[in-house]
């Protein structure tokens, strides 16, 4: 594969890959491959959301971060570790910081529907009584992007050469995480310490994030270059990336590249902003050894043994949601 290095993220249509059209679906795979090697995002159109859905969802959490904060504070629960329910203003803080993020989040985690023990693994979920659709429309997103990604996975699979569904057992009933964050109004910019972001640097912990459009500008991505770029999807698009997990399976092969959301303009802190992605996790017993296809003697094997719940329960601790 080429070096490539994009001014913008590639942007792929998913129909191409459902369709019966063998050249099509092998066009997708390619390209998709390709960005994932290069930049690690792209954005991707016939995703399964509808535009109904997603002004519903986008509705429902607007109305719920604009409680009053002890109410909200109703739904955050410390001994989940933020694994459900709220989280508040700047408890998260990005790997190697201390200073916390200028946002404050929701957490939905898995619907395990079908009698699997794993589900004993799994806090319930916790909905906002105040809040009348919150729970439908975030249930059916949840259950959207999850389909959606099974089918990213499926392409991904079959560019490192593996069989299809591989990953189908892995991510069945997954530890998988919707997460509708505000990053809240700063009425007073210079009050707040010099170096707090809305979202500092970091690389997502999952298998891949699939993320619906945000309400305003500032996510950017990082090339290898170091030149920061803007990530801007169209609204019919999502915007699909690696995370450090599939990053670790491949050994790097597939790049988890570092992103942050930035402050707007001091005038524009005065404004809230929303964003929803969907943090795509195997079960927690997933082998995340190096795939020995990604291992030759040019890349040579770069990370330990390791599974899945245990990079996840590493990755917590270093950003702050467990002690």
């Amino acid at each position: 594969m080429s070096d490539q290095l994009y001014d913008e993220v590639p942007s792929l249509d998913l129909a191409n890959f459902l369709s019966e059209d063998e050249a099509k679906r092998a066009q997708f795979v390619e390209e998709l491959g390709h960005a994932y090697n290069n930049i690690g995002f792209v954005a991707i159109k016939n995703h399964g959301l509808s535009d109904a859905l997603v002004k519903k969802l986008y509705d429902s959490i607007e109305k719920f971060f604009s409680l009053p904060e002890e109410v909200k504070t109703k739904y955050e629960i410390p001994e989940l570790f933020g694994q459900r329910g709220y989280v508040g203003k700047g408890k998260e803080h990005a790997k190697g910081r201390k200073t916390g993020d200028l946002k404050e989040f929701y957490h939905v985690g898995q619907f395990v529907e079908d009698g699997d023990a794993i589900k004993e693994n799994y806090p319930d979920n916790v909905w906002p009584a105040e809040v009348e659709d919150f729970e439908a429309a975030a249930t059916e997103a949840y259950k959207t992007l999850e389909a959606t990604g099974k089918h990213m996975l499926r392409a991904i699979a079959l560019y490192l050469g593996l069989e299809e569904n591989y990953f189908e057992s892995r991510v069945h009933n997954g530890n998988s995480i919707l997460r509708p964050i505000h990053y809240f109004p700063i009425e007073n910019p210079e009050e707040i310490p010099a170096d707090a972001v809305r979202a500092a640097e970091h690389g997502d912990i999952n298998l891949i994030t699939l993320l619906m459009g945000a309400s305003a500008d500032g996510l950017q991505v990082k090339r290898r270059d170091d030149k920061w770029i803007p990530i801007t999807a169209l609204p019919e698009q999502i915007v699909v990336n690696v995370g450090d997990m599939l990053a670790r399976l491949t050994n790097n092969k597939l790049k988890s590249t570092i992103h942050r959301v930035v402050n707007p303009p001091k005038e524009q802190m005065k404004s809230s902003r929303y964003s929803i992605p969907f943090f795509m996790h195997p079960r927690a017993e997933m082998d995340l050894t190096c795939l020995e296809s990604c291992i030759d003697e040019n890349h040579p094997k770069e990370f330990d043994d390791m599974t899945a719940g245990e990079f996840l329960h590493q990755r917590l601790t270093e950003i702050g949601l467990k002690k």
